[in-house]
């Protein structure tokens, strides 16, 4: 009995795969590097959010925990004041970190069939940083709420 040993060979198809999931690779590791913090970056999607309009300190309560011990996974409440009435009421929650490689968390939109202005999640954080959350009310006021996070492992990326 004679067994045969085949040598793979490499064809012009087989050389393409490889090549382009190098390339893939190196566009990966690429796009992971650029992703660094912007200073500033985080005002400006709040300008853009809140059309530029300043925001005043208060109605807004961010809570979350002071200590976080995985950045992928941090729970946070945002709640704004208001009676939630037809000429009273929350249009918008916004909210921003300023230490993120993407300073956009989420936005909420209401309506005063919500009853009350408030959200429960978990976000993402890559470090310690500030977590902001900007109010829209229905008379265009906006006002603000800061709260800080210590973060021991980062959740993105790094």
């Amino acid at each position: 009995m004679s067994f045969a040993t085949e040598q793979p060979s490499l064809s012009r198809r087989r050389l393409l795969a490889v090549a382009a999931g190098l390339a893939g690779g190196l566009i990966a590791v690429r796009d992971a590097s650029a992703q660094a913090v912007q200073p500033g970056a985080h005002q400006q999607v709040l300008d853009k959010a809140v059309g530029g309009k300043k925001a005043q300190p208060g109605k807004v309560r961010v809570r979350m925990p002071e200590i976080a011990e995985n950045g992928n996974t941090v729970p946070m409440t945002v709640m704004a004041e208001s009676p939630m009435t037809a000429a009273d009421h929350v249009k918008a929650i916004h909210v921003v970190t300023d230490n993120n490689p993407r300073p956009e968390v989420a936005s909420f939109y209401f309506t005063p069939a919500n009853g009350k202005a408030e959200v429960s999640t978990r976000i993402r954080l890559s470090q310690t940083m500030n977590v902001l959350a900007y109010a829209e009310m229905s008379d265009g006021s906006v006002w603000s709420a800061r709260a800080e996070a210590k973060v021991t492992i980062g959740g993105c990326g790094g």
